[in-house]
């Protein structure tokens, strides 16, 4: 048994989808792709597919991954990346279309286990940029930035500084303007709306966008589907 890892993008309308219905969609997405994924075992017998960090509603992303789970067979008869890349994206709705494919070993970790950090770009509105690098550099100055996060229905302060890896302005316009940020998502997955809440509780996001999921090995970085190593993130790193 082996996997074949997809990245896919989630975008427009069908951010608005939950993960439920995305795991729906790919359930019979591969079943008009014919593509022969191994089933559970048990009275009610489901197909063996595995997400990664779960992305929430509303949120868009170019970055999302899927763990297929297959026979051996399948890689040594079948496997043409083209082929399989256009049937699962023809059989997906718009939004979703794959980006990449590749074949991984079942014996690595699984994506939620793997991803360190994700890159998320920020469209903002409410406050202005000035205001907006004050309420930075406050960050960028402080070794403990707490917010208040909710678990099980009980209300936790935990100290996010660590997981702020960097967040930049990127650009603006006459009526918001967009950052990119990399928070890690160890011990627990900080969100950049909880961040930006935190930062400032007058700005407004009008969009998130997950633009990469990063795995860290000591001085390396590279995304999921170990293909590519990725450079360090184009924005200021925090000290």
């Amino acid at each position: 048994m082996k996997c074949l890892r997809v990245r896919y993008t989630k975008l427009g309308k069908v951010r608005f989808v939950g993960h439920r219905d995305v795991a729906r969609i790919w359930e019979r997405a591969l079943r008009k792709a014919e593509i022969p994924v191994l089933y559970s075992q048990g009275f009610s017998p489901h197909p063996r597919i595995s997400f990664g960090l779960a992305l929430p509603t509303g949120f868009e992303s170019e970055a999302e991954y899927l763990d297929i789970y297959l026979d051996e067979d399948f890689f040594l008869k079948d496997f043409n990346p083209i082929s399989i890349n256009e049937n699962l994206s023809n059989s997906l709705p718009n939004g979703m279309d794959v980006l990449a494919l590749g074949e991984v070993e079942t014996s690595e970790d699984s994506l939620q286990e793997a991803v360190d950090s994700c890159v998320w770009q920020v469209k903002i509105a409410g406050v202005s940029i000035e205001d907006f690098e004050v309420s930075r550099e406050k960050l960028i100055s402080s070794e403990i930035f707490e917010i208040e996060r909710q678990r099980k229905g009980k209300i936790f302060i935990e100290n996010v500084r660590p997981q702020v890896h960097s967040i930049t302005v990127t650009g603006k316009t006459a009526e918001d303007f967009n950052i990119l940020t990399e928070l890690g998502t160890k011990p627990r997955v900080l969100r950049p709306t909880d961040l930006l809440r935190a930062i400032n509780p007058e700005l407004r996001t009008k969009n998130v966008l997950r633009k990469e999921q990063i795995i860290l090995q000591e001085d390396e970085r590279f995304e999921p589907l170990s293909i590519r190593l990725l450079p360090a993130t184009p924005v200021e790193v925090l000290a």
